[in-house]
């Protein structure tokens, strides 16, 4: 049959229904599917399949002429093993496979009959080609090219790219003869419209998935780079910026999990094929964000995802480690400065005590011994008398006071002794007793009689009791229970004091160890007690800890370490 313009026209037309295709940005597999059907239609007869292989993946189709492609093709891809050969036919026709191969490969006498000027292998009658049959055995799940029984005729044309040879397509007829000259020229024009429609469309496919991930990973990074914003409402914001930068948009769902909280988008409970990159951060794995579709998707490079959306994901994730890392720190080095300002306030608050006590420790001893000396003088009125001991006391009471500030100043060096804490308990208790009787408070001792002895200053330990039993009553006004116990663990001894008293807020708790903090009126408490007694229990390398709600009591926990042997240098009284 001559060359006619009815055939250029044909080509015309179904080149431009390939192309069109490609410019649609339609799917590979749905890609593949149309222009496998327009070259059957371009044929006009028989059956047309296809192998391609793309980044060490395999592509196969087939189509009929007689039945619409989108009931007859199947797309598969198969795992291919990196420099090794792939199997371009079905079935175990290795004759065929070399003529295959040759193709591929441009290794093709264009001077014998069955092969074309432009490298194509035409058979007229398959029946009757020389050499080699052409038709395979044993094809259950055809995965390559194959003649089939009835097939007469076939043409079986290389696909080139722009840059490649990207695989086969095979027309084959069941009527001998059926490929006339012409026809040949038809597919193998149409078959190389094709080859740069497939490089077409995967560079505009990868454009527009690069434009769009890198979109969303701008929009993410620019959001996460607010570090005013809450990390919570950030990571929201995040979840809710990736579902569009990915292939599916539509079906696509996201979610992200740090420590013990999930952000998610709608549908993330339904995801049933997913992504998912661990979010590290100091090298430790804290959480995941995750990506997923709530439907089947078409397999393309990770399951149904893209290999650039794995890159992508995994960068999400990195910048998420990276700006909760950043976070992390700030959060600590505002941690440290405020602890570093309390620390300087604290020094120098310290020095000022120190110079106070120093100073009014004079005036007061001669205070109290003058007014002692005074009291003694004969012919005092008794209630010139009464007034000399309420100086007395009330000299006495400061005296105390200032104790507390050198404790608190750290001037007062502990002089460690090693000694029963139960035996200190119990006579600190004993001067205490009435006490509790008058505030209608029960106490309860429950002291471990196997208790070792501690080394430590005993008057400052007996001092860390009185205070906190004394706190305790205070907050017992309608009475009570006082539990004391103590308790040997992990190389340490503990002591706990625990009443059913008014118990603190969140708020209170957080400055009971401050200096000068104090729920008290100002005639009832100085505020330094409990910072005292923090000080005392630091000194011997002990710590404090107190669990408390309002209206339920407090309980306070000290615990301190067993040492045997104190330090005799620890034992020489400070000089002053």
């Amino acid at each position: 049959m001559p060359d006619s313009p009815s055939s250029s026209d044909i080509i015309r037309l179904h080149s431009r229904r390939i192309l069109d295709l490609a410019n649609s940005g339609t799917p590979r597999h749905a890609f593949f599917r149309g222009a496998l059907g327009v070259l059957a239609q371009a044929a006009g007869h028989g059956t047309v399949r296809m192998l391609l292989r793309e980044q060490e993946r395999r592509f196969f189709g087939e189509c009929s002429f007689d039945r619409p492609a989108e009931a007859a093709i199947e797309i598969s891809r198969e795992e291919v093993i990196l420099k090794s050969a792939i199997r371009w036919t079905a079935g175990d026709n290795d004759g065929l496979e070399a003529i295959c191969r040759k193709l591929m490969m441009s290794k093709v006498d264009s001077q014998m009959p069955w092969f074309t000027d432009f490298g194509s292998l035409a058979v007229s009658d398959a029946d009757s080609f020389p050499g080699t049959s052409l038709r395979s055995s044993k094809i259950t799940d055809p995965g390559g090219l194959y003649l089939s029984a009835s097939g007469r005729s076939t043409v079986i044309v290389p696909v080139d790219g722009s840059r490649r040879r990207l695989g086969l397509v095979q027309f084959e007829s069941p009527v001998v003869g059926f490929f006339s000259p012409v026809l040949i020229d038809r597919c193998e024009r149409l078959t190389q419209v094709f080859g740069l429609a497939v490089d077409h469309r995967n560079l505009q496919v990868a454009l527009r998935e690069r434009v769009k991930e890198l979109t969303c990973l701008y929009d993410i990074v620019r959001l996460i780079a607010r570090v005013d914003s809450p990390l919570d409402e950030v990571l929201q914001q995040v979840v809710d910026l990736m579902p569009p930068g990915w292939l599916y948009p539509e079906a696509a769902t996201a979610r992200i999990v740090l420590d013990d909280r999930s952000y998610e988008t709608e549908g993330a409970d339904r995801m049933v094929r997913s992504l998912k990159a661990d979010i590290l951060v100091d090298q430790v794995k804290h959480g995941f964000v995750e990506i997923g579709y709530t439907e089947e998707r078409p397999t393309v490079d990770e399951g149904p995802f893209l290999l650039e959306e794995r890159h992508l994901l995994d960068t999400i994730a990195r910048e998420l480690a990276f700006t909760i890392e950043q976070r992390t720190h700030a959060e600590e080095k505002r941690n440290l400065q405020v602890q570093l300002r309390h620390a300087d306030r604290l020094a120098t608050l310290g020095q000022l005590a120190a110079g106070v006590a120093h100073e009014l420790n004079e005036p007061l001893a001669s205070i109290v011994g003058f007014a002692q000396l005074a009291a003694k003088q004969p012919g005092v009125p008794a209630d010139a008398a009464r007034d000399m001991n309420k100086i007395v006391s009330a000299a006495m009471h400061a005296r105390g006071i200032i104790r507390e500030l050198l404790v608190f100043a750290r001037e007062a060096r502990p002089v460690k002794i090693t000694f029963s804490l139960n035996k200190l308990i119990r006579d600190g208790l004993f001067f205490l007793e009435s006490r509790f009787v008058k505030a209608g408070i029960t106490l309860s001792c429950d002291l471990d009689s196997d208790l070792p002895d501690i080394t430590a200053d005993r008057s400052q330990l007996l001092q860390v009791l009185t205070n906190l039993v004394v706190n305790s009553v205070q907050a017992m006004p309608d009475g009570g229970r006082l539990t004391i116990r103590t308790s040997r663990r992990d190389g340490f001894v503990h002591l706990s004091i625990e009443d059913t008293g008014c118990g603190m807020d969140e708020k209170t708790l957080k400055g009971i160890f401050h200096p000068f903090f104090t729920t008290k009126d100002i005639d009832q408490g100085t505020g330094l007690g409990l910072s005292v007694v923090h000080g005392i229990v630091a000194s011997h390398d002990g710590r404090i800890d107190v669990a408390s709600r309002p209206g339920e009591g407090s309980q306070f926990s000290i615990r301190l370490p067993i040492v045997s042997d104190p330090d005799p240098q620890e034992n020489q009284p400070h000089a002053r």
